[in-house]
């Protein structure tokens, strides 16, 4: 009992029940009266849930140095509504057609914006662990992923003439697929960035930041290509699911590898600040 009422004192969990209970009601009264007022608060409430939830439990957890919550929600905003902006732009022609080398684009580009506020606070080096630069990747990548969503959903609204049920659909989806895609792609070049400058310097810019970059921009490709044949096609329909499940799980599974990583850096710097003190300390 006391585990239980210790796991519930953390925010991340509040917010969770709290916005399943509030998305329920609100779908309650909507089918209920049917008025139309109440889609707005559907779609957005929606499509922030997941991630909110997602960096709220990585900042929950204790951090190496002091991060302060504006920090983290300077990058979530200002780093996905500048993504998408960004994106947006430079993508317009990119989707005219449908093939590989458009779709290779979208990848460069969307990674590539997703950084523009990370990268402010790297500049700036402040915060100066791994995990801070994983936790404002994953900011910046659940916020892109957020909006995303939920324009996402509002389309399928309008294409659908109104289908409530079909925009929840796309949020229930997008929302639990989402930790695989822009959050671990962008937090896995951010930490990667922030490692390297701490070892070894060059501003960050090594062949292993690189690679993460380009890593990350093969995840989004892959994505995006088996998304849309999946989507025009139903030939191999069940090959292209699996292929695309893969992706999902390798992406969650470099995404993890980083934040195991970057914990031990952050024990083994709390270790190591702890032993200086109590070396310093008079005795």
């Amino acid at each position: 009992m006391q585990a239980i009422r210790s796991t519930l004192t953390h925010g991340w969990i509040q917010v969770l029940f709290g916005g399943l209970i509030l998305f329920y009601a609100l779908n309650n009264v909507y089918q209920a009266t049917g008025n139309p007022n109440f889609v707005p608060s559907l779609l957005v409430l929606g499509a922030f849930l997941v991630p909110v939830v997602l960096v709220l439990w990585v900042y929950e957890h204790p951090l190496p140095e002091r991060i302060p919550p504006s920090a983290v929600a300077w990058n979530f905003l200002w780093g996905g509504a500048l993504g998408v902006i960004v994106a947006g732009m430079l993508e317009y022609d990119t989707y005219r057609t449908l093939g590989f080398l458009p779709l290779l684009a979208v990848g460069l580009i969307e990674e590539a914006a997703k950084l523009i506020a990370p990268l402010v606070f790297f500049l700036r080096w402040r915060y100066r662990s791994e995990m801070a630069g994983l936790l404002f990747g994953l900011a910046s990548g659940m916020g892109f992923a957020a909006l995303e969503t939920l324009g996402y959903a509002f389309t399928a609204l309008i294409a659908s003439r109104g289908n409530v049920e079909l925009a929840e659909f796309v949020l229930l989806v997008r929302g639990f697929l989402s930790p695989a895609g822009h959050a671990a792609w962008t937090a896995l070049v951010t930490a990667t960035l922030w490692r390297e400058r701490v070892h070894h310097g060059h501003a960050g810019l090594t062949r292993a930041t690189l690679g993460a970059y380009l890593l990350a921009v093969a995840l989004h490709t892959l994505w995006d290509t088996f998304q849309i044949k999946s989507s025009v096609t139903r030939v191999d329909w069940l090959s292209i699911e699996v292929l695309s499940a893969l992706v999902a799980l390798s992406s969650v599974t470099l995404l993890a590898r980083r934040y195991r990583e970057a914990r031990r850096q952050a024990v083994a710097a709390a270790s190591a600040m702890s032993g200086s003190q109590r070396n310093g300390s008079p005795s």
